[in-house]
């Protein structure tokens, strides 16, 4: 699931479950029906007995439901009513994740089924303690990090999402790669396109596994301007680094295309991020786009040119 295959139909029933041996006194906290939320959170809860309240976000975890509107108000009144909540348990007190709040209006669940809503911690490992406080949460346990591990655990799905696109650009490179003054050659097609695809995979290496894991320390607020920095640097070491008879033309490719690609990966990763807004996105995308493509054309252009 980390690395996204299969990531849609990873899901559970929605109901009512059982950790333990709950009784009416037993707290009842909700989840999603992602089955990685699911799994993680009674594994959270080994030992204790509690009651799991899982409603139906179409198999997506609790931060993104809550943006989608499938983690909200009415799908907990609903399953609430469904399971006979009320029947089973003698309090009035739904325990839902802190992330899940944006989709959630506390006034209108105690209005429509009877029970209140009680936030819990971030992050499910929290719960123990949360609990045994009397469900009091430290302002620890309110804050959502994003360490240096959170980042990287997320890169998987980023590269797992682009590998169609990989393969088509991967076979263009060689497609294109094969013209020069003999029209085609299939010589010059794995030679220079295999150069090109080298140099399109670390670019996507640089924009998708190494700006997230170096976020912090990148100068600049845009994502794309990161990965366009990186890249940049990237490509120059390459150059430096590396002793070739390449033209200044494929070096000049190089230093386009590279930044390019990893500028529009690194634009990518804000949607697994903790500090991106729709709107924000949207009008880096509009700003970042055109001159990505620009910059790609004209290494497409230093490229062809180089084979003459």
């Amino acid at each position: 699931m980390r690395w996204g295959i299969g990531r849609n139909r990873y899901r559970i029933a929605p109901g009512l479950y059982a950790v333990g041996v709950p009784n009416d006194q037993s707290p009842v906290l909700v989840s999603a029906n992602y089955k990685m939320s699911f799994d993680l959170l009674r594994r959270s809860l080994a030992g204790l007995d509690a009651w799991l309240l899982v409603i139906d976000t179409k198999g997506i975890n609790v931060w993104c439901a809550a943006g989608k509107g499938t983690f909200g108000t009415r799908e907990i009144v609903q399953r609430v009513g469904h399971c006979e909540l009320d029947r089973l348990v003698s309090h009035r007190t739904l325990i839902v994740p802190q992330l899940g709040a944006p989709g959630v209006a506390v006034h209108r669940v105690k209005h429509d089924c009877g029970f209140s809503v009680v936030y819990g911690p971030v992050r499910a490992m929290d719960l123990k303690v949360f609990l045994a406080a009397g469900m009091k949460a430290t302002e620890a346990m309110r804050r959502v990090g994003f360490s240096t591990l959170d980042r990287l655990v997320l890169t998987p799905v980023e590269l797992t999402g682009m590998i169609k696109s990989i393969l088509g650009a991967a076979l263009l490179l060689f497609i294109v790669g094969g013209i020069g003054p003999g029209w085609f050659s299939l010589t010059a097609a794995w030679d220079r396109g295999t150069v090109a695809l080298g140099c399109l995979l670390t670019g996507i290496m640089v924009g998708a596994v190494g700006v997230p894991v170096l976020l912090p320390w990148i100068p600049g607020r845009a994502f794309s301007i990161k990965g366009a920095m990186f890249g940049l640097l990237v490509s120059l070491l390459m150059l430096a680094g590396i002793e070739t008879d390449s033209s200044l033309p494929e070096n000049m490719a190089l230093l386009l295309a590279l930044p390019a690609v990893s500028s529009y990966c690194a634009m990518n990763f804000t949607g697994s991020t903790t500090f991106t807004s729709p709107s924000g996105v949207e009008k880096e995308m509009r700003r970042a786009i055109p001159a990505q493509l620009a910059a790609l054309l004209m290494a497409g252009i230093f490229w062809i040119g180089a084979a003459f």
